[in-house]
């Protein structure tokens, strides 16, 4: 036993040996889980699954991801050939007024990226509250990655509130130095615009049978027009006696390197009443394009820039080929060439993919909405003028399965006046849920979304679709119709089990529209002829639009009759009294939704994280 005289061992405590052992290995773990934690921040190249190039040169390309846990999106931007910075960032309908920025710009000597908005008249300014959150920067034999975080919603008044439907996104190249964040001039610099939807549904791909085959409808060797907008259209022909099949996926065919000049297409089924369809493949507007291809207007595809492949429910497909089918098929294709480029040859087009292992449900198209009338018309010189269609309850009353219906995707649709469209499902005279709603409709990007969450539609139910216009561009009133500067307010469902209605829309009685033009006779100066041998849109022309007939035709919509066209698809509508129909009653409406603000990530000043662009590493 040793006491407290006994010679001390000259070796090191084990126990100091174990705990300093302990102390560096903790330490070491500490340093590996920050890493891994600060890599996590910043999603890897792979990680970003929606893609789309923001200019027609290809220069800039965006890459993102959503979060709904985290109620965030990614992004990756990759500029090709950066110059001295560049903005990016979200706007009402483009303008560069009024927008929420992430800019990037570089005196000539030192780099800077932060968070910006700019006010009414474009200039810019720095945002107290720093929301574009930087994640990294690299670069690679291709060009400068940048990697950004944005919150859906962040409760500044200053910032952009990412929602559901299409969000026009900004882009600007600074070609000079510049010496401050205010010294940049918008009006001066190369910029543009791109649409896209950021908030892609979250949805399982189901898997995809082993028989499956693939069909291309594309558009020969097309010579791109040297024009800014073109609409090809190419007439394509199923083979004699193609069977039944189900088209259960199809996605984007594009000819390598005009990713940025094909800005969406469709592909439509004709008119099973005809025979034949004559070939063509030119200009959509051209006089030579026969009047027949007119028919030849049932959607099959669609597809818009930035969209990825489109998948049915594993239990329902879309029919087509066998008996009662038209074998016909017409391509329109949407080139968007704002640099007028010479000579571009393209092939593109849309892929089907389809089996004749038939699934359990046909799916169908319903158009919801308004008839295609001039009864429904717009004001000139309106801001946000708002329209009303119904697919009652006395329609699907008599139309829909006992068990009801299940809607899996929409495509909204107006012409050029449309700014916003939504429709709402009502059941017993309450709102229950929003089918698909776009606040920042553009009719230059339309495309069948996925819905995040199938809508079950029961007999009984009402669906309301609602459309608001802009006409402050416009000298005279816009009657609803089939021409580009008439309107139409649409929406085309896409559900199973597919039924025999195909169309469940109204228009304002026009008896009561009759009405309205005497009332318009009798309290103006200026007389508006209601004579028989005069139509509706010249009587609508001829009205003089102060504020009291402006009032009194926003009031007719809201109270009149309606004609209801609770059609089949053979056009002809189901048994019943349709003409003179109350309005629907709603007595509870869907609250607004309140955004979600992020937790205070605290103080962050409102300055610009400085970038040293030179030492950055390279993959």
């Amino acid at each position: 036993m040793q006491t407290s005289g006994s010679k001390p061992c000259p070796c090191p405590s084990f126990k100091l040996r174990e705990v300093a052992s302990m102390y560096f290995t903790m330490i070491a773990v500490f340093l590996v889980i920050l890493v891994v934690a600060l890599q996590g921040s910043a999603p890897r190249g792979s990680d970003f699954p929606y893609k789309v190039p923001l200019d027609p040169q290809g220069l800039l390309e965006l890459s993102w991801n959503v979060s709904y846990p985290e109620q965030a999106v990614h992004f990756q931007l990759l500029i090709r050939d950066l110059q001295f910075g560049l903005l990016f960032g979200m706007s009402d309908r483009g303008e560069f007024e009024n927008a929420d920025l992430a800019v990037l710009w570089s005196d000539g000597h030192n780099s800077y990226f932060g968070d910006a908005w700019s006010d009414a008249k474009g200039q810019l300014h720095m945002d107290s509250q720093q929301d574009y959150q930087l994640l990294g920067a690299r670069r690679a034999p291709e060009g400068l990655y940048l990697l950004f975080r944005r919150a859906f919603s962040t409760c500044d008044p200053k910032d952009y509130l990412i929602e559901d439907g299409t969000v026009h996104l900004i882009y600007g190249i600074l070609e000079k130095p510049v010496q401050s964040l205010q010294a940049i001039n918008i009006s001066a610099i190369h910029r543009g615009l791109q649409r896209v939807q950021l908030l892609k549904p979250n949805i399982t791909i189901p898997e995809l049978p082993s028989d499956m085959k693939t069909m291309e409808i594309v558009a020969p060797d097309v010579v791109i027009p040297s024009q800014e907008t073109t609409y090809w259209c190419y007439m394509a022909e199923l083979p004699d006696g193609f069977p039944k099949h189900h088209i259960i996926m199809y996605e984007p065919v594009i000819t390598a390197g005009n990713e940025a000049l094909v800005h969406h297409m469709e592909v439509f089924q004709c008119a099973a009443e005809f025979d034949s369809f004559p070939h063509y493949n030119g200009p959509c507007n051209s006089k030579m394009k026969p009047d027949r291809l007119n028919y030849c207007r049932h959607v099959l595809a669609a597809w818009a820039m930035g969209a990825q492949a489109f998948y049915y429910p594993e239990e329902a497909g879309l029919a087509f080929g066998g008996p009662g089918s038209s074998r016909y098929l017409r391509l329109e294709i949407h080139y968007h060439n704002p640099l007028v480029f010479k000579g571009r040859h393209d092939s593109s087009g849309i892929r089907l993919y389809y089996t004749a292992t038939l699934r359990r449900y046909d799916a169908g198209i319903m158009e919801l909405g308004l008839v295609y009338t001039p009864v429904m018309a717009i004001p000139p010189g309106e801001d946000a003028f708002i329209l009303t269609g119904y697919c009652t309850d006395k329609c699907t009353q008599l139309a829909l399965p006992a068990a009801g219906i299940r809607i899996f995707a929409s495509q909204l649709h107006t012409h050029l006046a449309g700014r916003k469209v939504v429709t709402v499902l009502s059941r017993d005279g309450r709102e229950r849920q929003v089918v698909n709603a776009d606040g920042h409709y553009s009719p230059h990007f339309q495309e069948i979304r996925m819905l995040k969450e199938v809508v079950a539609v029961l007999p009984g139910d009402e669906l309301i679709t609602t459309c608001t216009y802009n006409t402050e561009d416009r000298s005279r009133a816009t009657v609803g119709g089939f021409g580009i500067l008439e309107e139409m307010c649409v929406n085309y469902v896409h559900y199973y089990p597919q039924t025999q209605l195909e169309l469940c829309k109204s228009a304002v009685d026009p008896g009561y529209l009759h009405r309205y033009f005497n009332l318009v006779n009798r309290f103006n100066d200026e007389e508006v002829c209601t004579c028989p041998q005069v139509s509706i849109p010249q009587q609508f022309f001829s009205v003089p639009w102060n504020t009291f007939n402006r009032d009194v035709l926003k009031s007719l919509y809201g109270f009149a009759p309606i004609s209801m066209h609770c059609n089949k698809s053979s056009a002809v509508r189901f048994p019943g009294e349709w003409e003179k129909q109350p309005l629907p009653t709603t007595t509870e409406r869907l609250r607004e939704p309140v955004p979600r603000c992020p937790p205070a990530p605290g103080p962050r000043p409102a300055a610009p994280v400085p970038l040293n662009l030179g030492e950055l590493r390279r993959d």
